[in-house]
Order: C-alpha cells, then structure tokens, then sequence
C-alpha cells in the first residue's frame, strides 16, 4: 500500500471519529454545544465574559444602550467599544 493512501486513510478515520464524537455530543444532549458567551448559562454562572465586555469595563466605558450592543459578542465591536 502506498505512503499516500495510509495518510489518505488516517485523515479519514480521524475525521470520521470528528463527526462521531459531535453526533454523541448532540444525541445524548439534545442541542448543540452553545459557544455564545451571551447565550451559554455556565459560562454566564462561571462569571465568563467576552474580550469587549471586559475591555468596557476596565475602561469605565460601560454603556450596554449603545447602538449595536445587545449583550452578545458578536454584535459589539472593539471599535465601537473605544468611543
């Protein structure tokens, strides 16, 4: 068997073990994995916050009215954040 082909295979079965281990995750919870620090409960319970959230902060900056600023990372931006 060539060189080629093993690693071929090897790419394939990691991937395939990728796409298992995800589908357990979904079946035996229900839902996908929530990443959202504004949506997570845990991270939100563990006192996780996003890079923004805390650079607001830190700055005294804190103004969640802002335009665009919903509670969720991904709607607030840096520069927004520096105004």
């Amino acid at each position: 068997m060539a060189a080629w082909s093993i690693l071929f295979l090897c790419a394939l079965g990691a991937v395939g073990l990728f796409v298992v281990g995800m589908s357990l995750t979904l079946m035996i919870k229900g839902h996908h994995i929530d990443s959202e620090i504004s949506t997570n409960k845990d991270m939100q319970r563990l006192g996780i916050r996003c890079a923004v959230q805390e650079s607001r902060e830190d700055s005294g900056q804190v103004d969640c009215a802002a335009p665009g600023c919903t509670g969720n990372c991904s709607a607030c931006d840096i520069d927004h954040a520096a105004h």
